[in-house]
């Protein structure tokens, strides 16, 4: 069976039942629908956060197709449950460039699934709309102010950083121009998409604890320079107060449930190479509001999701994960060593390593496939006692939560061990080349890094702006511990080029890109979207 045949044999458990699993009041849901609500922030309850276990669900390097992180970590919250622990899932929403891209759905597979799966997979509760709508009116806003001759605020077209975006895969949008057509088509310059996921008003939302906080985040958006090289920002404008508009229903998080009726709050959706890669706070603050474990993944690898999710969204809110959940598979170790599963290890013992060094305890959860030999776990199971981590077999996918159940209760025993501090990579207030370098080389294993002209100047210019205390969010390829995506396994003696920076503001982190990094992804030769079809009583078939 497909992942949506078996979600479609799921009948949903009223989500009144599914709220109450874990407390949360019946009256307070907003419906859209029988089986997607909105959480009002008025729920939050910061006295029950403190006493609640936070899970972060990462991965090794992983394959093209991706590793499961998603289904290990709906079957861990449903393993939780088995073992009669109070669980809830925060998760991000997908986006649809995926969707239609290379990997279809992004719910989860097989028995561990979030539903309803059609739904979430697309417009969901509108919340990627809301993010571009935002997005898009402070471009306009912006190309109105060039053509404006009486409130110009003198921007200098060449400097204007801010892109639109579209929630799709489309390569030709990277760079274009605009303000074509005379007079009237406004001031022509060069612009450019960025996939909506990649948006910093995506970023600013799941950095946001409040709708005021969102506002004032979107008032400090940077825009660009004025002819005399003076910062532009988005309350310059006064574009706040309506991009905030737009917004004050997508910032509620969003409750659906597993295909065995626990609660899973989705909300927020920037991918993990080319943004922070995490759920919002407020889903994550939500659910740990309410649930006594909470399970949350960090998108693509350690290497970017996890980091990412600790010196950004963790260190600005004081959250700690408990335990960090490493996902691997046999075929991506034997990716990762050319077909060799020894050879390959040295991929995961680095992202266990680097977890360990920040103080937190790792369990490894090896992504059960029916091909697999038992005799490669065995080798996996004596890497993970070398290096002092759990481990565990998780058969979510084929089980559910029964066949997670092992990896609950090694990720309970793991939350015994006694807390460490934990051992930031950087300091907030060392240079920004600093902290680039810290990340690369303690994280990444890189020799250096090196700095094109283009990327030293936009640093400097960001130190001048009171922009240098920012933390740092990368944008690096998924599919090598390098910013070379041949570079598999666990490259050593390389050195990382950083050849532009950009700076979300507003979010509150600087940007450094490196390699071939583009924020607009293109579709592959043979997009997911081509198997896709809906017949004439609205029925999806093709949806992974």
């Amino acid at each position: 069976m497909t992942d949506l045949e078996i979600a479609r044999g799921v009948a949903p458990r009223p989500l009144v039942d599914v709220a109450g699993r874990i407390g949360l009041p019946a009256d307070a849901l907003e419906f859209y629908g029988r089986t997607k609500a909105k959480l009002p922030l008025e729920l939050l309850r910061p006295e029950h956060e403190k006493g609640a276990n936070l899970v972060l669900v990462t991965a090794i390097s992983p394959t093209p197709a991706g590793e499961g992180k998603t289904t290990v970590s709906v079957g861990l919250t449903d393993g939780l449950a088995h073992i009669g622990l109070r669980s809830a899932a925060a998760l991000r929403e997908p986006s649809l460039g995926p969707v239609f891209g290379i990997k279809g759905g992004a719910t989860g597979g097989g028995h561990s699934q979030v539903i309803p799966m059609e739904d979430i997979n697309l417009h969901f509760t509108g919340d990627f709309s809301a993010v571009e709508k935002a997005n898009n009116l402070l471009a306009a806003l912006i190309d109105n102010n060039l053509q404006s001759k009486k409130r110009s605020l003198r921007l200098d077209p060449r400097t204007i950083a801010w892109k639109r975006v579209m929630d799709m895969n489309d390569r030709a949008l990277r760079q274009i121009v605009v303000g074509l057509g005379g007079k009237n088509g406004g001031v022509p310059r060069e612009g450019g998409f960025n996939i909506t996921a990649a948006s910093e008003i995506m970023a600013i939302l799941c950095q946001s604890q409040s709708l005021e906080d969102l506002k004032a985040r979107m008032g400090r958006i940077y825009v660009g320079d004025t002819w005399d090289r003076e910062p532009v920002y988005a309350s310059m404008l006064q574009a706040e107060e309506a991009m905030t508009l737009l917004m004050k229903d997508a910032i509620r998080p969003n409750l659906v449930q597993t295909l065995e009726g626990n609660p899973a709050i989705l909300h927020g959706g920037p991918f993990a190479n080319i943004a922070q890669g995490t759920n919002t706070l407020l889903a994550t603050r939500m659910a740990m509001s309410y649930a006594d474990w909470v399970v949350t993944e960090a998108g693509f690898g350690a290497d970017l999701g996890a980091e990412k999710f600790m010196h950004i969204k963790a260190r600005a809110a004081g959250l700690r994960p408990k335990v960090a959940v490493v996902v691997a598979t046999v075929r991506a170790l034997k990716y990762h060593g050319s077909g060799d599963l020894k050879a390959g290890l040295p991929n995961l013992e680095k992202h266990a390593e680097n977890l360990l060094s920040l103080g937190l305890p790792v369990v490894v959860a090896l992504n059960a496939f029916a091909q697999d030999d038992p005799a490669d776990y065995t080798m996996v199971q004596a890497a993970c006692e070398k290096l002092g981590v759990g481990f565990a077999i998780s058969h979510a996918w084929a089980k559910g939560g029964a066949g997670a159940a092992d990896l609950a209760r090694a990720v309970v025993a793991a939350a015994q061990t006694p807390e460490k501090p934990i051992h930031w990579l950087y300091d907030l207030d060392a240079p920004l080349k600093s902290k680039i370098e810290s990340i690369a080389t303690r994280w990444y294993g890189a020799d250096d890094v090196a700095f094109a002209p283009q990327a030293s100047a936009q640093l400097d210019r960001l130190t001048a702006l009171g922009m240098g205390n920012f933390p740092i969010c990368m944008a690096k390829t998924q599919k090598s511990l390098s910013d070379n995506e041949a570079l598999l396994g666990r490259p050593t003696g390389f050195t990382l080029t950083v050849r532009e920076v950009e700076v979300a503001a507003g979010a509150g982190f600087v940007v450094p890109i490196t390699g071939a990094m583009m924020r607009m992804p293109g579709l592959p030769e043979v997009p997911a979207a081509e198997d896709m079809h809906v017949a004439a009583d609205g029925t999806v078939s093709g949806l992974f």
